[in-house]
């Protein structure tokens, strides 16, 4: 790809710091944006225009996109199941900033826009049982996603639809299933479970803890997808001549209490599990189905869950326990 002049919203989030530290390494201008302050964000560039301002209002998204050839939107507000399940109208909102854009795009002549969907849209029936197949694409309708967060997905993702269709912007939407990685939130509530397990299991040997707690009772299953092998999928579908919207992945479904094990190997320690009934759990079963994005543009996962969680359990040790780190675990790609 020659060099270009590209906009991150949603800068300063975790999928939005990996994506833009590695659209740096390329050569390419990165314009950064996100309503967080500045030292909120995960990952900050000084090389880099930085905003701090709030993309739901449209003269802050004309002012971020002038001048653009492309447009990654990463922004929304977000978190994990405890986060989206009390959060709905917040969640909800979200979807000002894709509309923004997307009217911005058409205004400052934006070559490609990209939206970062979710998994979240699916529909709740095919998903009530554990170990289910995976989703494929068509699984979204008839509609009935996550309350909140995956309605306001699903309106976006037809709302990017439209924008090709009536303006020929061309748009380019990826469902995400459940990222991870090092960089990325590990407490405060907005965590998801890889990280949240890690950090519980990391206090526990710290502090010679013999149990931790866990949401339900454990036997609910996710797919889990690592950081770099997002950033892969993301560009390549970005880059592609495909406009339907694709599963980005893993197809690797593991229970908590498998995910958990996995953890406590790496560890090194066995914990009793304290299983909380009370808290929010989601589908009961979830996992990607990746034959469409393998036949539209030849990509799938090359993590394991396995390796993928030793880098994140290492970033989350050092930096609960004061150590140092330097963004080792991203590939250059």
């Amino acid at each position: 790809m020659k060099k270009k002049k590209i906009l991150i919203c949603g800068a300063g989030g975790f999928i939005g710091g990996h994506l833009v530290n590695n659209l740096l390494k390329e050569g390419h201008k990165v314009i950064c944006a996100d309503n967080k302050p500045f030292d909120y964000w995960f990952q900050f560039f000084q090389e880099c225009k930085n905003y701090s301002l709030d993309l739901k209002e449209y003269d802050n998204c004309l002012k971020v996109s002038e001048g653009v050839d492309y447009i990654y939107n990463m922004a929304c507000n977000m978190g994990g199941m405890g986060f989206i399940e009390n959060n709905k109208a917040e969640c909800m909102l979200s979807v000002l900033i894709n509309t923004n854009m997307l009217r911005s795009s058409i205004k400052n002549s934006v070559k490609r826009y990209f939206f970062s969907s979710s998994a979240c849209v699916y529909n709740g029936s095919k998903q009530n049982n554990t170990f289910i197949d995976g989703l494929k694409e068509s699984d979204a309708y008839p509609a009935d996603p996550e309350d909140g967060y995956g309605w306001e997905k699903l309106f976006s993702e037809r709302m990017c639809r439209h924008f090709s269709e009536d303006f020929n912007l061309e748009t380019r939407v990826a469902r995400y299933h459940n990222v991870y990685g090092p960089l990325g939130t590990y407490d405060g509530g907005r965590e998801k479970a890889p990280a949240a397990l890690c950090r519980k299991i990391i206090n526990a040997k710290i502090n010679s803890e013999v149990s931790i707690d866990v949401w339900g009772d454990g036997e609910q299953t996710r797919s889990f997808m690592f950081i770099d092998d997002c950033l892969i999928g993301t560009k390549k579908l970005f880059l592609s001549d495909c406009s339907d919207v694709l599963n980005i992945g893993s197809e690797e479904q593991v229970s908590i209490n498998q995910m958990i094990e996995i953890i406590e190997e790496i560890a090194g320690i066995k914990l009793k599990k304290n299983y909380l009934f009370d808290k929010p759990l989601g589908v009961r079963g979830r996992s990607s189905n990746n034959e469409l994005i393998r036949k539209k543009i030849q990509w799938d996962t090359e993590i394991s869950l396995k390796k993928g969680l030793e880098k994140t359990y290492k970033w989350i040790f050092d930096e609960i326990t004061g150590g140092k780190n330097n963004n080792k675990f991203s590939k250059n790609y």
